[in-house]
């Protein structure tokens, strides 16, 4: 970016923080950052407490720390870890530019919001990710990177027992087996957590790409026996299988779930309902004492039927967590990655000072789903 220090719009970010929430927006290195692409930054008191980030990290690095109410009411440009609830659209003023994850594939009456209230909405769901010039601006790929990461954590931490083998006075204690079932950025980065922890993993994902980068991490592809080489979608995500493929799938990992300690689900289809990978009856042949961690559970429903964000334990004795928030856990390295995708965003639709929209631009054209401008 050229040093532009003049800065002619300003970026705003709040606090988000909730009980599965600690993630920011923004973090200190990227107000200077942005500072470069003529962007000052505003920053909600206390919002990067959680992810151990100090109003006086962001003072130092030439943020405004304020009130909420000043934030959204000054901000050219709003920056969310998920979306700004009704209440706070309100209070944002017309023309602002709202960045985030807008749920915009499911939740049309939100985009209906932003429209009625002459918002510029930025969806970063819609993301053309296949594009080398989009590869700074993708949230999805830096969250679920952590978010595999930290599922294998969580495993390891409810099992029973340890990951690696162990040899003692008292005998030797066999690796546990885990089976990661999808692929992506967040199952790859499971299956090379599990196996520096000393696991046996085992691996699954529709796409036929996934086979060899699977192998190459040093886990086993699960072997199905049923063909679903026409896996792959648009923009390196899995496409969503037919019924029948979804129905054959099911009941072949449905029985071979049963031989392993740890299973992670990581499938997921950006805004839509998420695959269902391991059925009730999967659930209910694993054994006491085994572990799943469904990476895809929300109000949509998860990879694994009947699961629901938090823990459970089954009547067969199988710990089953749901958790969608695993990144947040990681909030301080989390939000560093995430607060550059934002940056990105914001800095790419900065030209000549001010926010606008490139009509011949294909990142442009793909986020913007709400175009009143100011």
């Amino acid at each position: 970016m050229a040093e532009q220090p003049n800065a002619t719009v300003t970026y705003g970010v709040i606090n988000e923080t909730t009980e599965f929430e600690h993630r920011v927006a923004i973090t200190p290195d990227i107000v200077t950052r942005l500072r470069k692409s003529a962007v000052q930054c505003i920053i909600e008191a206390g919002a990067g407490l959680a992810a151990h980030y100090t109003d006086d990290d962001y003072r130092a690095a030439g943020a405004e720390v304020a009130d909420k109410a000043t934030v959204l009411t000054r901000s050219d440009c709003i920056a969310t870890v998920s979306r700004l609830p009704l209440a706070d659209l309100d209070q944002v003023r017309e023309g602002t530019w709202v960045i985030g994850m807008l749920q915009s594939f499911t939740d049309d009456a939100y985009i209906q919001e932003l429209n009625k209230r002459a918002l510029v909405g930025i969806a970063m769901e819609r993301l053309p990710r296949q594009l080398s010039a989009a590869q700074s601006m993708d949230e999805m790929t830096s969250q679920n990177s952590v978010m595999g990461y930290q599922a294998v954590l969580v495993a390891a931490q409810a099992y029973g027992s340890f990951l690696p083998m162990m040899t003692t006075a008292a005998g030797t204690i066999r690796p546990a087996k885990v089976l990661v079932l999808g692929a992506g950025i967040a199952g790859l980065q499971a299956i090379g957590t599990a196996k520096r922890l000393g696991a046996r993993v085992s691996a699954y994902d529709v796409r036929p790409a996934a086979r060899e980068e699977v192998k190459s991490l040093g886990a086993d592809f699960l072997e199905l026996g049923i063909d679903l080489s026409q896996g792959q979608g648009e923009g390196g995500y899995a496409r969503a299988l037919s019924e029948e493929e979804r129905q054959a799938q099911q009941a072949v990992v449905d029985r071979q779930a049963a031989q392993f300690d740890i299973v992670i689900t990581t499938a997921q289809v950006p805004g839509r309902k998420p695959p269902v990978l391991l059925t009730a009856a999967g659930v209910q042949a694993m054994k006491r004492g085994s572990v799943i961690v469904d990476c895809a559970a929300s109000e949509l429903g998860g990879n694994v039927e009947g699961s629901s964000i938090g823990t459970t334990i089954t009547p067969q004795g199988v710990t089953l967590i749901g958790a969608p928030y695993l990144a947040s856990e990681v909030a301080t390295t989390a939000s560093a990655l995430l607060a550059r995708n934002l940056a990105d965003v914001c800095a790419h639709m900065v030209r000549d000072g001010k926010l606008s929209i490139d009509a011949d631009d294909e990142i442009d054209q793909a986020l913007v789903v709400t175009e009143q401008s100011h």
